[in-house]
């Protein structure tokens, strides 16, 4: 595939959720501007980090005042569910989050996960937001990360429906 930039300034929508069972879910990235939609497959770890990030961001640009922040867009009360036909455009390896201050957005930027031996230009993807869309977008995707499987209390490996052997208790029931 060709190295390609899809630089969508400012999105009309940006949201991040998961399709499957907890354990076998795919994560998503997506975002809209005007009849472009931009879909990146992404993983957990990934949609975690955005969201945590996008709040330690965001409380930053108010001097830590927490009632400050952004309130979430109001598109978060109308559904922040993925947009069909899910058609994504790559893979992502990397991402980043950035903050434009002379434009007053929040920045995500994917980078296309490559084969080792591909020495290619990754294709990028970069979804420029208000700090409104970017509430919106934390909250939900820290729900969707909790949506998964459980974790352990002892080791902090998620628990499988079928049970989970946990290395902490050696084998043995306590």
């Amino acid at each position: 595939m060709p190295h390609e930039v899809f630089d969508l300034n400012p999105v009309e929508r940006i949201t991040t959720d998961a399709i499957g069972e907890p354990g076998q879910r795919v994560f998503y990235l997506q975002a809209r501007k005007g009849h472009r939609l931009v879909t990146v497959i992404c993983e957990k770890e990934h949609v975690a980090a955005l969201a945590l990030a996008a709040d330690h961001l965001l409380l930053s640009l108010v001097d830590g005042d927490a009632d400050a922040v952004a309130e979430p867009d109001p598109i978060l009360d109308e559904g922040m569910g993925l947009e069909y036909p899910l058609d994504p455009v790559f893979r992502a390896g990397q991402v980043n989050l950035g903050y434009d201050q002379v434009g007053g957005r929040l920045v995500i930027i994917a980078y296309e996960l490559l084969p080792e031996e591909d020495e290619s230009t990754p294709s990028v993807a970069r979804f420029w937001a208000t700090p409104a869309q970017m509430r919106a977008f934390s909250i939900h995707g820290q729900e969707v990360v909790a949506a998964g499987r459980p974790l352990c209390a002892m080791c902090g490996e998620p628990i499988d429906p079928e049970g989970h052997f946990c290395p902490r208790k050696n084998g043995h029931r306590t």
